[in-house]
């Protein structure tokens, strides 16, 4: 759905003709063209969706809490995935689709952190298994992502956008039965971590946080604005890139127009190589010499993610000399460089959030390890916006430039802290 949504309000919805179809949509323009000033339709969609898609990360924050304190991670999951059925299912109707955004961002917030912390609660905290075991997760996500942008994306542009839509909302349902039906394989309920006031843990003095534990949480914090820069490329993937490749690139495959929602598909593709590739290294890797820690793999990856962009800085140079279309060559190097530096990023990231956090908060510092990706999707929303109004070598390289420094001051991190992050594990293995 979210392959399909930037193309959807740019190039349908928010036209003069059908935005004043949407309920309420006159309010939220007025209130975003207050802070950032008038606002063309693919300025405003851009925005919207950066909005959106930072939201989506924000909201994570408030149902690990849910989970944690009162309703179990199970519950909440089922919920959060009900909620991002019906919110698909509203995007159908152009007058609900504010609606339908809030159902989703609710939804995603209950679903998203704790499906994660559930993958974390498999292993043991000193268990060296676990950033793998993030990687084969969101493998799996990346195996999905190869077929939703087709079926979606291939119904919501040659058919009808809301037939996209609706695709969306079955495929949602049938991931809530997936899940539901393999629940039993997942770590039980912990009572613990809903009340932990009548906790082993509250009841034997050792409820409140030490100060290693203070301290690690406050990093970890610190960490959000370094990650934000650090995803930039990445997320513009899906703001400014396909809007980007509908005006400069040839799409055109045996005479046929290929569906720009197939970008995300081919992505996906690489996507998935890249992390069976980089779960395949990094187990070399452990058999022949020491394994790196999180923050390394981290800043490592982000610097391998800067090439994408930069690669986007050639192209726009050859575009402006030539004055013709580049070819999807191009798309295939950004998209190896950018996921290479992904299969390092969000899943070692996730992977260091859950070890790190004390256990009776997981699900909440979960929450917090999306903060950096909604304050990198709101920025990338405002970046996008730049697109018309900078040369497109400009645009690509100031992504460069932030993607770069984000991997710099993880390495910096890395070399103040990395004891800090450490002590938990090494504490356990004494």
């Amino acid at each position: 759905m979210q392959a399909l949504l930037v193309l959807y309000l740019s190039n349908y919805l928010f036209l003069p003709e059908h935005i004043g179809h949407v309920a309420g949509i006159d309010a939220l323009r007025a209130g975003i063209e207050r802070i950032t000033g008038p606002r063309t339709p693919q300025q405003f969609a851009s925005v919207v969706f950066g909005l959106y898609a930072g939201c989506v990360y924000l909201t994570p924050l408030f149902g690990g809490l849910l989970a944690d304190r009162w309703l179990g991670r199970t519950k909440t999951v089922a919920i959060g995935a009900s909620l991002m059925a019906l919110g698909h299912f509203l995007m159908a109707f152009e007058v609900s689709f504010l609606p339908a955004l809030a159902c989703l961002l609710v939804g995603v917030g209950c679903f998203k952190g704790n499906i994660s912390a559930q993958v974390g609660d498999l292993y043991q905290p000193k268990d060296k298994r676990r950033a793998s075991a993030f990687q084969i997760f969101l493998l799996a996500v990346q195996f999905a992502v190869i077929f939703a942008p087709i079926v979606c994306g291939t119904l919501g542009e040659k058919v009808a956008w809301h037939w996209g839509f609706g695709a969306a909302g079955v495929g949602m349902l049938f991931g809530l039965l997936v899940y539901l039906s393999g629940r039993r394989w997942l770590p039980p309920e912990t009572p613990s971590v809903r009340m932990p006031e009548h906790s082993q843990d509250a009841s034997n003095g050792t409820a409140r946080l030490s100060g290693a534990e203070k301290a690690r949480m406050a990093l970890l914090i610190g960490l959000i604005p370094v990650l934000m820069l650090s995803i930039v490329g990445n997320q513009q993937f899906t703001n400014a890139y396909p809007l980007w490749s509908q005006k400069y690139m040839d799409l055109v495959l045996f005479g046929w127009q290929m569906p720009v929602t197939w970008l995300q598909a081919l992505d996906a593709v690489f996507a998935f190589g890249t992390m069976v590739a980089s779960i395949g290294f990094w187990r070399w890797w452990a058999r022949h010499r020491t394994e790196p820690d999180e923050l390394t793999k981290m800043a490592l990856g982000t610097l391998l993610a800067a090439v994408g962009p930069a690669l986007l800085v050639i192209a726009s140079g050859y575009i402006e000399h030539t004055h013709e279309k580049i070819s999807l060559i191009w798309t295939l190097g950004y998209t190896v460089f950018n996921d290479l530096g992904f299969a390092n990023v969000l899943p070692v990231g996730l992977a260091l959030y859950s070890r790190t956090a004390p256990k009776r908060f997981e699900g909440l510092m979960i929450g917090v390890y999306y903060l950096h990706l909604f304050l990198g999707n709101t920025f990338v929303g405002w970046l996008a916006g730049l697109l018309d109004e900078m040369p497109s070598a400009e645009f690509w390289g100031l992504h460069v430039v932030l993607v770069a420094a984000a991997g710099g001051l993880l390495l910096v991190v890395r070399l103040l802290f990395g004891k800090l992050l450490a002590s938990e594990a090494q504490a356990l293995e004494n």
